[in-house]
């Protein structure tokens, strides 16, 4: 079994043989995704269930099952827990191990049935409720996005090509632009977003892909709104270490940090990402509109 030893702030003991296990499983499972994607003949019909969070198809359990089956024969499960979107409702609500895995097989299961090509595949490792590690996957785009804490973040392509990623410089809160679902807005978010100072909006799927849209510089924000519902700690987990270590910051609007593991797998409120340069004023706006609608 691979083995990670934490060794103080930001510091592991086997984190970058970890790391690779990561993308490779990433990679497997993105190819599974896109087979599905394609309908090619050996993979059979999607299957299409319409559940209470939101449809899954049997690409999502293809998907997931390779994952978990890859990470778990790797690392076993003493060191290790595993918290899946599709297999959470199984298992205790807060996982006790030291590390555990938190993983979204298909991010944008609507963008995938829809055809935008804006899903993506969510893997994170987890210490003390923050994430130290995570792997990104943008199938159609054929790139897969890594962080580990403290290390930075890259992009991978299919031919192996790896290249470091920073976020944009920009800082006039005006001129930065919004990434944003085509569907989930709610009346309160549309106000939210209507009252901002920044109006610049582009359309992306997968929270995976709006997170890897800023981190190459083509957005600067996102913000989750709950309403009835809310975004799950598998939604955000991966986003968030490849945002962060790329220079960015993803927080609440009162600058606590996200939580991972702690029980309940929602994440209640507002959750601000953005390219980091006006953060606290982009907080402070969202806190004031808030408090008036």
């Amino acid at each position: 079994m691979t083995e990670l030893k934490s060794l103080g702030e930001n510091l592991y003991e086997g984190l970058e043989e970890i790391l690779g296990i990561a993308r490779q499983t990433a990679w497997g499972a993105a190819d599974i995704l896109r087979s599905y994607y394609r309908g090619e003949p050996d993979t059979g019909n999607l299957e299409i269930q319409d559940k209470k969070d939101g449809p899954v198809t049997a690409a999502d359990v293809a998907a997931n099952h390779y994952i978990l089956d890859n990470l778990q024969a790797c690392f076993g499960t003493q060191e290790f827990g595993y918290l899946s979107e599709e297999t959470h409702k199984s298992q205790d609500a807060q996982l006790t191990q030291p590390f555990v895995w938190i993983i979204d097989p298909l991010d944008g299961t609507r963008d995938f049935i829809d055809k935008t090509g804006e899903y993506a595949i969510h893997i994170a490792l987890v210490e003390a409720g923050r994430p130290i590690l995570a792997v990104v996957a943008w199938p159609e785009a054929e790139k897969l996005y890594y962080a580990t804490k403290g290390g930075g973040t890259f992009v991978e392509t299919r031919d192996g090509k790896v290249t470091p990623l920073q976020v944009s410089s920009r800082n006039a809160i005006e001129e930065l632009s919004l990434v944003v679902s085509r569907t989930h807005r709610d009346e309160r978010f549309n106000k939210l977003l209507q009252n901002l100072a920044c109006k610049n909006q582009k359309y992306v799927g997968s929270v995976g892909c709006k997170i890897a849209t800023i981190i190459e510089q083509n957005a600067d924000i996102y913000i989750s709104l709950s309403g009835k519902s809310a975004p799950k700690d598998w939604d955000m987990a991966a986003p968030e270490l490849i945002l962060t270590e790329a220079g960015g910051q993803f927080t609440h609007p009162d600058g606590k940090p996200l939580k991972y593991n702690q029980g309940d797998v929602h994440q209640w409120g507002c959750l601000i990402a953005s390219n980091g340069h006006c953060h606290q004023t982009l907080c402070g706006q969202a806190q004031a509109i808030l408090a008036q609608i």
